[in-house]
């Protein structure tokens, strides 16, 4: 029985007449292929990724596991079309804090058409992108079973000052989000989360080593998803703390070249990580981050 996936925080979502992904109950999360040459260049990426030797082990764990593809009733009425078929990244989480962060100062491949180019370039320059070499693009945050979900509009996180981005990036791993907004985020599941040899932080910097040496492929306009589980927290437990890779509909070959542009948004946002577990109760000052610049052509 195919379903609306209910944690999806960013992206096209499926309901209402609109073309969306699509989950089940056996793990698998249905993603319809996009449009112009866009689908079949994912499906090209997925196949070419998992085929690819030489990526390591430590390093496919990043991204969702694909199984092909398939023929499937769209969900906004229009017929069969064909859909990714991925791995269920919230499968056995009954209320999962998730935050979808897009990487990268610049989030257009350079083949793409001017018109796309610019509409591109716009949106980069009305949000975090150029500044702080990543946007939010959605999240949502666990409080309990009386208050659910905080979960802002997608816009209103977007364009954020590296004041506000701080604070979105306490709150996440606060246990009084919900409380009020104007409270001082407490960080109380910060270190259990964001730090330890399985935390965020620890993922982050991992991948950040395998950037600073692949130059098979280059990734344009993915995010990285970060998720946990707030109750296996507050029981002492693991929550379950983990970072994906996902949207690569815009990956293009290396070339041999290191990807400057998604490291320079990775490393910015290991820097606003890490300064919350060594100094979580100090603001980063307004900056545009060494580690994100990268040249985007005015």
């Amino acid at each position: 029985m195919l379903k609306v996936p209910e944690h999806q925080v960013a992206g096209h979502q499926a309901g209402n007449g609109r073309l969306g992904p699509l989950v089940d109950d056996s793990g698998f999360f249905y993603k319809p292929l996009q449009s112009g040459d866009r689908g079949s260049h994912e499906v090209a990426f997925y196949t070419s990724f998992f085929s690819n030797a030489r990526i390591p082990d430590h390093i496919s764990k990043f991204f969702p596991k694909f199984h092909g593809t398939q023929l499937l009733e769209a969900s906004d009425g229009s017929g069969l079309l064909p859909h990714l078929v991925l791995e269920d990244l919230t499968l056995g989480r009954a209320n999962p804090s998730i935050m979808d962060i897009k990487i990268g100062s610049r989030t257009w491949p350079p083949q793409e058409s001017e018109d796309y180019i610019n509409k591109c370039l716009q949106k980069d320059r009305e949000t975090s992108s150029i500044t702080l070499g990543f946007r939010l693009s959605g999240l949502q945050v666990y409080g309990s079973k009386e208050t659910g979900y905080w979960k802002p509009g997608r816009k209103s996180v977007q364009n954020l000052s590296a004041a506000e981005i701080r604070s979105i990036l306490k709150k996440f791993v606060s246990s009084n989000t919900l409380d009020g907004m104007d409270l001082k985020p407490d960080c109380s599941f910060a270190s259990t989360v964001y730090g330890g040899s399985n935390g965020i932080l620890s993922q982050l910097l991992d991948l950040k080593a395998w950037f600073e040496d692949q130059t098979i492929f280059h990734f344009y306009s993915c995010s990285i998803l970060m998720m946990f589980d707030k109750e296996l927290a507050l029981q002492e437990n693991s929550p379950g703390a983990v970072i994906k890779l996902i949207d690569f509909a815009h990956v293009v070959e290396g070339g041999g070249v290191i990807d400057h542009n998604f490291l320079g948004g990775l490393c910015s946002l290991i820097k606003f990580i890490s300064e919350i577990l060594t100094t979580p109760d100090e603001h980063i000052n307004e900056v545009s981050s060494n580690d994100a610049k990268n040249s985007v052509p005015a």
